[in-house]
């Protein structure tokens, strides 16, 4: 598992290539009751490439949520319903509340603007509408912000799919195992890869700002942190000291990492100030301690410990100081990610050899499984909390999964070629 994995790798031991989708995304489990919704054909885009699409990638993005069932179109009240035309009340006869129309208009010199209305036929109302300006390349995002408008009118949460993920795939080809990190769209399009190597990689963290990568290699047999720009590829080693370098976590201001560290002995976490180089000791036990996270106020470090005996999560001030046991549901807890609003933690837990995910509400003290896989590590929340990825098995080779908060969505992310580990969900781009 994730808590013992980077350890033993620690003792054993630029181009950005834009390609289609890397990982196809499956609905395992959606939510009973999802919205209808209505998503007609963007004006202007009859004759444009499937890819680019507004209106089929905000029903693929609806629909891979979980929690909206986009209608066909001949359930549609208006076969040809678009921008100007439509009558709110046939759609209220057919008990099709939701529609949503658009146009994509082309300058004629490579800019576009990609136009929509959400419309509620019950309350005989736009819920929203705006006009979104995107070069050619930019239509997925566009699409993807409109899907994010969408979730946010009916559901009151912000949408994460105008986000990313980066990760972690492995290949063995004539007995050479590969090792590619990559980022990708929240929807696997978009794949691109930052950097290749025959090294072991991981631990991927993502930047507060989205355009750097922190990441741990070992290179020369030894483990090593980098911090790598996502766009120019140009990278940075910052720490490189005797033992485990590990577990990289940014502050939420991105001045800092949280590391794990054993120059002293055990493995330790430390904080290190990206500018003035400055470490700063913030656990002092004899046992394992690693997988630091930062809170999202900045004020406290959550971390991995095998102090009580077993793997259980701690607390400690992001100065240094006591650490406070936050975990006490089963003997194994372990790979704490924190919600955007601090108020939940999804982790690894152990209980009788299977390992899932865990998410423990810290407000009710309430710790709920999530996931019923037996090999699940690596949980990371999306930037609006409502989802979580993580790594898994399936078929005998390691892949991507996605659980709703409340367990009540699951999604699978099926890599083509290879196996994929170590996934991390960006902030908000915009």
């Amino acid at each position: 598992m994730n808590f013992f994995k980077g350890l033993f790798l620690s003792l054993l031991l630029f181009t950005l290539m834009p390609v289609q989708a890397a990982l196809d995304i499956r609905i395992t489990q959606g939510v009973d009751g999802a919205i209808p919704i209505a998503i007609a054909p963007f004006l202007g885009q009859a004759g444009s490439p499937q890819s680019s699409r507004v209106a089929d990638i905000v029903t693929a993005d609806l629909k891979r949520s979980g929690r909206f069932s986009p209608l066909p179109r001949d359930r549609f009240a208006q076969p040809d319903a678009a921008p100007g035309n439509v009558q709110l009340y046939l759609w209220r006869e057919k008990s099709i509340d939701y529609l949503v129309v658009g146009k994509v208009e082309d300058d004629g010199q490579g800019q576009y603007r990609v136009t929509f209305q959400l419309l509620d036929s019950a309350g005989g109302k736009q819920l929203a509408g705006y006009s979104i300006p995107a070069a050619r390349d930019e239509l997925r995002m566009a699409a993807h912000q409109i899907s994010d408008l969408i979730y946010e009118a009916l559901l009151g949460v912000r949408g994460a799919f105008n986000t990313r993920i980066t990760y972690i795939t492995t290949k063995t080809r004539h007995n050479v195992r590969s090792y590619v990190m990559q980022v990708a769209d929240s929807d696997g399009y978009n794949s691109r890869t930052i950097l290749s190597s025959s090294s072991p990689l991981m631990s991927p963290d993502w930047s507060p700002d989205n355009q750097k990568v922190a990441y741990v290699s070992f290179e020369n047999n030894r483990s090593s942190i980098y911090v790598q720009d996502v766009v120019t590829g140009s990278r940075t080693k910052v720490s490189n000291r005797k033992g485990i370098n590990g577990a990289p976590a940014w502050s939420p201001d991105g001045t800092r990492l949280a590391i794990t560290l054993s120059e002293g002995g055990s493995p330790n976490i430390y904080v290190l100030d990206l500018s003035s180089k400055r470490l700063t000791k913030i656990s002092n036990d004899r046992t394992i301690n690693t997988e630091p996270v930062w809170m999202p106020d900045g004020s406290h470090i959550l971390f991995t410990s095998s102090r009580s005996g077993k793997p259980q999560i701690y607390k400690v001030s992001a100065s240094g100081g006591s650490a406070q046991r936050v975990t006490f549901e089963g003997d194994y807890n372990s790979a704490p990610s924190v919600s955007p609003d601090g108020r939940k933690i999804a982790m690894v837990n152990g209980d009788g050899g299977r390992f899932r995910i865990a998410v423990l509400d810290l407000d009710s003290g309430e710790t709920r499984v999530v996931t019923n896989g037996t090999l699940d590590e690596s949980p990371s929340f999306a930037p609006n909390g409502d989802m979580i990825i993580y790594a898994t098995e399936s078929g005998g080779r390691g892949v991507l999964a996605a659980v709703s908060a409340d367990g009540r969505v699951r999604q699978t992310l099926l890599l083509k070629e290879g196996e994929v580990r170590e996934p991390d969900w960006s902030n908000f781009l915009n």
